[in-house]
């Protein structure tokens, strides 16, 4: 009766209303902000599922005008996942390989839309198949006798090059040198120190994530809002992990949905499924990390 007379009561109505404003409008602000974190990353996996799409359209249009013209499909002769001496005694193969000058083509592949004249040239309608591949490094020679393409870990700059032998980098295959890998998923680290295959170092820690939503007490836009405030602090917490790191050459892998935030650090990232506690769950996503995949044409 008494904040009736005073006014109080629509005050206080007020107060609530503007409250209940409030959070919208916060809830508004931070699903605006993980958009915009996520606009990279989501953007570039876009980009990839159109050129990926590009690619299958020029291959079906392909495979019609040659089953018109009675041909057969082409097809990979080989693909093979390789790791560890396996991977050790194909580079070594490759690197064995001498031609006459101008005999042997090296090239890193981007992007399979647009094919370097040199490499259309080369590999004439096996082409398809290194376009299929990309990115990739091809290799190939001018007898048409040797026709591979390998899918690097560490993707190099674009480059086509012709010479009396293959020309590659292990660095961009293999784990070699001094280097740093690090795991990072919305609620788990791991980072390593290795030299070659060996690591030296280890750092890691998991973050307890708010996982459902009870009902009553916080709103589900409030629920959200925290849970996305923990992972903004948990991917913080890794940023300032990764500063204090030994090495100059960093890999991060994990979650793609959030591998955006260290582009801008990283030499090389990609998407792993590494899952469990943080030192079993880096050992998976190196090996992961490190599988190179064959294609002989």
């Amino acid at each position: 009766m008494l904040d009736d007379l005073l006014g109080r009561t629509e005050l206080k109505n007020q107060i609530v209303e503007l409250e209940a404003e409030i959070e919208s409008l916060e809830s508004q602000l931070e699903s605006t902000t993980r958009r915009h974190k996520a606009a990279v990353t989501e953007k570039q996996e876009a980009q990839r599922r159109a050129n990926r799409l590009d690619d299958r359209i020029a291959q079906l249009e392909d495979q019609v005008e040659r089953l018109n013209e009675g041909e057969t499909t082409l097809a990979f002769r080989r693909e093979e996942t390789l790791t560890g001496g396996r991977l050790d005694e194909i580079l070594s193969r490759l690197e064995s390989l001498e031609t006459e000058p101008e005999g042997a083509l090296s090239a890193y592949v981007p992007d399979g839309r647009t094919l370097p004249r040199e490499v259309r040239e080369a590999f004439g309608e096996r082409a398809a198949l290194v376009s299929r591949s990309a990115p990739c490094l091809a290799f190939g020679d001018d007898a048409g006798l040797v026709g591979v393409c390998l899918r690097p870990p560490v993707a190099p700059e674009p480059f086509v090059e012709w010479g009396d032998s293959f020309q590659f980098d292990r660095k961009w295959l293999q784990p070699r040198g001094r280097y740093t890998l690090a795991l990072v998923r919305s609620d788990l680290f791991a980072m390593g120190t290795y030299e070659g295959d060996q690591r030296s170092a280890f750092h890691g820690f998991d973050s307890a994530l708010k996982s459902q939503h009870s009902k009553g007490g916080f709103s589900q836009a409030r629920f959200e809002r925290l849970r996305n405030e923990q992972i903004d602090d948990h991917l913080g917490r890794c940023r300032e992990a990764l500063s204090e790191r030994q090495t100059d050459r960093l890999f991060v892998v994990g979650e793609r949905s959030i591998l955006g935030e260290f582009m801008d650090i990283a030499d090389a990232t990609a998407s792993v499924d590494a899952t469990g506690k943080p030192e079993r769950a880096l050992r998976s996503a190196w090996e992961d990390f490190w599988r190179v995949q064959m294609r002989v044409l």
